[in-house]
């Protein structure tokens, strides 16, 4: 913390990375971070992404090629298959979303003379100025040691969608746990209906694949389905109770006062869902820079940026 100017100057020019003649642009800088692909090169966190696609798609071709597929009820596989595989593409594109988007990072190095002069601040005003990243910490702002950012409203460090949940990508992680147990759910009430009719009738009719493969499939898809359903739920239900609460996973951990007003209870979901309730709340493509991403290919392809 830095309460006078004199010390808050002294600080900041005495830090190997903040000249006195360095000058920071917090415009220019968001303008590059929006022209560039927001993803954490984290081995673990990466590692912990694709499993979860590999999950996913486990997942569906169980439930497609071994249950709806050779499922004499016509309907019955159409309707089932259809809401399975939709459930499943908006589960996926939540994770893209989740994690290609910035959670609200703040600017590295902006904690310079020049910036703190265009802050006005009062006198005797306390400023926070994070050592890591010498950066200007915001209000309910945490450094994350993974993403090495400080990331405004952190909720906390996700490596199933390899990303901090913040500020800017709190609804598509939301989103995510909720399609996750939505297709989880579908999936375990999928298997008791194929198990009942596989011992009814013959099991060999009941799937193409030889029975004790088809029973190892199916017992695989009701572990992964539990676990998922378990886990993904208890995330959805404490992301919800943190949004209508105004409250982050770290503020309730560290039992922080909060300093700030807190919002009611809609309107914490309004600003984390924007605007008025709609179906555009549980729609991961509302939203995507479709424009900005074919402007970019025009120019040469993406750049990545942490």
């Amino acid at each position: 913390t830095m309460q006078s100017s004199g010390h808050r100057f002294r600080d900041v020019e005495h830090h190997p990375l903040l000249a006195e003649n360095d000058s920071y642009d917090s415009s220019s800088s968001e303008a590059d971070m929006a022209e560039r692909v927001w993803f954490i090169r984290d081995g673990c966190g990466m590692v912990c992404a694709i499993m979860t696609w590999l999950l996913v798609v486990y997942a569906d071709f169980v439930v497609t090629f071994v249950m709806l597929l050779p499922s004499k009820d016509f309907w019955y596989s159409v309707i089932n298959g259809v809401l399975f595989n939709c459930l499943a593409v908006l589960a996926l594109s939540s994770h893209l979303r989740t994690m290609l988007t910035d959670p609200g990072a703040v600017p590295k190095g902006n904690a310079t003379k020049e910036y703190m002069d265009n802050l006005q601040l009062k006198p005797g005003e306390v400023i926070y100025k994070c050592p890591k990243c010498c950066s200007i910490k915001p209000e309910r702002a945490h450094h994350c040691s993974i993403c090495k950012r400080c990331i405004r409203k952190m909720d906390h460090h996700c490596p199933w969608v390899n990303n901090c949940v913040g500020e800017k990508n709190q609804r598509f992680f939301v989103l995510f746990t909720m399609y996750i147990a939505l297709i989880s759910a579908h999936a375990l009430i999928l298997c008791g209906f194929q198990f009942f009719s596989c011992v009814r009738g013959q099991w060999t009719e009941c799937s193409d694949f030889s029975p004790p493969v088809t029973v190892i499939l199916m017992i695989f898809l009701c572990l992964e389905g539990f676990l998922f359903l378990t886990f993904t739920a208890v995330m959805f239900g404490t992301q919800i109770h943190s949004i209508c609460n105004d409250e982050t996973e770290i503020e309730r951990l560290k039992s922080e006062k909060p300093t700030w007003e807190r919002r009611l209870r809609w309107e914490g979901m309004k600003s984390v869902f924007g605007g008025q309730p709609s179906l555009l709340w549980i729609n991961p493509f509302a939203g995507f820079p479709i424009r900005r991403l074919l402007l970019r290919a025009k120019k040469g392809g993406p750049e990545f940026s942490v």
